[in-house]
């Protein structure tokens, strides 16, 4: 069946963009815009439109109804929807966040193929060659670089592929008889984590490792690496990669697993998206799903500087010793007010076995006396797995921890955590991630690591993604990932600390959505501030390519470390001539900032 369908798919390609692609493409050295005489024909556009069903569009801006008045009615109809992710992402110009200073600001394309099939898809990556456009390609719109947004592009939006579906007994095409069927999950490259959550664990019972914000993409989150509340139980969402199917830059529709492919496949397991091809469909690996997942919230404020740094220690070694295993995820925030914030899930623990682990570290607070109280008294529960991402039996229950997606017509199951509203349409200041290596919370390192957290809080909160680290993950979740092309690094930090910070959206000359630049510059700064303070104890540790610097000079050495060099190599291989462009990606170091420009 899936030969068949492939067969199907590549016999669709038009047979006239297929012939013009045979013929050899002169050296890449520059990108046309609109108003160059390179710049496809309205009967180029033609063409392209006929081959894609008509499926060629031409993005209005997010708000293109308050270029007349934005005071109007319809304006601000608009802004209210754009405090949905959902809504957002449902646009061919939406971005999940409004930009990042200094660095991009969300921009239309000049056309998008708002692809339906994988045939869609093969026919604009051939149109974008043949005519050597700069070409982006979006599924959820998350990219806090804006890799999937630039002007003067042909966007690729896979949005409307959008099928999930579940299958009981999968073996990779081209495995040998040895290999054992699994159970596997499917979905197209326009499904968001929500889609794949409802399917598998509301519906299904069974575990799939997805994001924690249920309107990630799916394609773009395995292809940054993955990780998700309970990743240091069940692997990274690119280490349980079974297969994809792929559009590389020659126009051919390939399916690449560990028979077939094999290069291309473990580079698309976190060598970036957007850089090494279209991927319009994934197959993971599902799992048993726990009877229970849970949480412990608590926050815990210190009287001095001295005693913070020591709760800080005390926390370290606490965590170390009792949650650096599978059953506990998430984070806790080392906050500038001298707060300690704790918001951690587990799975796998009944009630009793969870409040057990965190009963020794409360009664330590308890009793110092008055250098510690509590401004978050601890909560320690659990619930069955089943329901964690149950929407619509949340919306019935007229739960918080969910916003809903509303509009008319909308799905039932989607809906995002409130906790990830701030998230949404923001405009980022600065950001930075470093992995903190697990050798940092020996007794020997601890004290000084406490301490450069305590310093960097000055600056800015730092948290620690303790789900970002896979340090005392089990062998079977080590293995997936360390079969993937994300830094090394990962395998052995105990949590990747974040320090970020933004502001409302800001829609330029708009009256009364003008940044305050001052303000962010100066945040800016702190964010830098911060980071230096922890890579003085960590002054190797890389970082997460989905949640880092935009500036960041040391991109490939901190996002693949000692798999850069092997990543350049199969981005050479499959497209050598560089049709595929994101800011910072592999063989991005080639080109001018904005892609359009060869520099060799």
């Amino acid at each position: 069946m899936l030969r068949r369908r492939l067969l199907q798919m590549t016999a669709a390609a038009p047979l006239a963009l297929a012939a013009k692609a045979a013929v050899a493409a002169p050296a890449l050295f520059r990108r046309p815009r609109p108003t160059d005489a390179a710049w496809p024909s309205s009967d180029d556009w033609a063409e392209l439109k006929a081959a894609v069903g008509g499926a060629l569009i031409k993005p209005e801006p997010l708000l293109s109804a308050c270029e007349a008045d934005a005071r109007s009615e319809s304006c601000r109809t608009r802004f209210k929807a754009m405090q949905n992710p959902f809504f957002l992402g449902d646009q061919a110009a939406g971005t999940q966040v409004s930009g990042y200073l200094d660095a991009w600001m969300p921009a239309p394309s000049a056309f998008a193929v708002a692809a339906r099939t994988t045939a869609d898809v093969a026919a604009a990556v051939t149109f974008a060659r043949r005519h050597r456009l700069r070409l982006v390609i979006k599924g959820g719109g998350h990219s806090y670089f804006g890799t999937s947004n630039a002007p003067d592009s042909l966007l690729i939006w896979t949005r409307p592929m959008r099928a999930v579906k579940l299958i009981d007994a999968f073996v990779p095409l081209g495995a040998p008889g040895s290999v054992a069927p699994v159970h596997a999950v499917t979905a197209e490259a326009g499904a968001m984590w929500i889609d794949l959550y409802d399917a598998v664990t509301t519906k299904a019972g069974r575990y799939v490792q997805g994001g924690g914000c249920t309107t990630v993409g799916v394609p773009g989150h395995i292809q940054s690496g993955g990780f998700g509340s309970f990743s240091k139980g069940f692997g990274t969402s690119s280490g349980n990669l079974l297969e994809a199917e792929v559009v590389t830059a020659d126009g051919v529709i390939r399916v690449v697993n560990a028979w077939r492919h094999p290069d291309l496949f473990w580079a698309l397991k976190g060598g970036g998206g957007g850089s090494l091809g279209v991927v319009t469909r994934v197959t993971l690996r599902t799992h048993v799903l726990p009877e229970r997942f849970g949480w412990a919230e608590m926050s815990i404020k210190a009287a001095s500087d001295a005693a913070y740094t020591r709760l800080v220690s005390r926390f370290l070694a606490f965590y170390g010793e009792s949650l650096m295993n599978p059953h506990w995820g998430e984070q806790a925030a080392v906050q500038p007010d001298n707060v300690l914030k704790i918001s951690m899930v587990s799975q796998g623990l009944d009630a009793d076995a969870a409040r057990a682990v965190w009963r020794a570290f409360i009664d330590g607070v308890n009793a110092s006396g008055t250098d510690y109280r509590w401004t978050q008294t601890p909560s320690i529960g659990v619930g069955a797995a089943r329901d964690w991402w149950n929407v619509e039996g949340m919306k019935r229950d007229g739960s918080d921890a969910m916003r809903y997606d509303d509009r008319p017509g909308a799905s039932p199951t989607h809906g995002w955590w409130s906790g990830d509203n701030g998230q949404v349409n923001a405009f980022l200041h600065g950001y930075d991630s470093i992995w903190l290596p697990a050798t940092l919370l020996a007794a020997d390192h601890r004290e000084r690591l406490a301490a450069a957290l305590v310093a960097a809080s000055r600056q800015m909160a730092v948290q620690l993604h303790f789900n970002k680290g896979l340090a005392g993950a089990p062998p079977e979740a080590l293995a997936g990932a360390r079969d993937t092309a994300m830094n090394p690094e990962v395998l052995t930090a105990f949590a990747l600390a974040i320090v970020a910070t933004g502001g409302p959206p800001t829609y330029g000359a708009l009256v009364g959505f003008k940044p305050d630049l001052a303000l962010a510059h100066r945040n800016a700064a702190r964010v830098a501030a911060s980071a230096a303070a922890l890579r003085a104890v960590a002054p190797l540790g890389g970082s997460y390519l989905s949640e880092s610097n935009y500036f960041n000079d040391d991109w490939a050495r901190a996002y693949w470390g000692s798999h850069h060099p092997r990543l350049s190599g199969v981005k050479t291989k499959y497209d050598p001539e560089g049709l595929f462009f994101v800011h910072h990606g592999v063989g991005s170091e080639l080109w001018s900032a904005d892609g359009f420009e060869r520099k060799a």
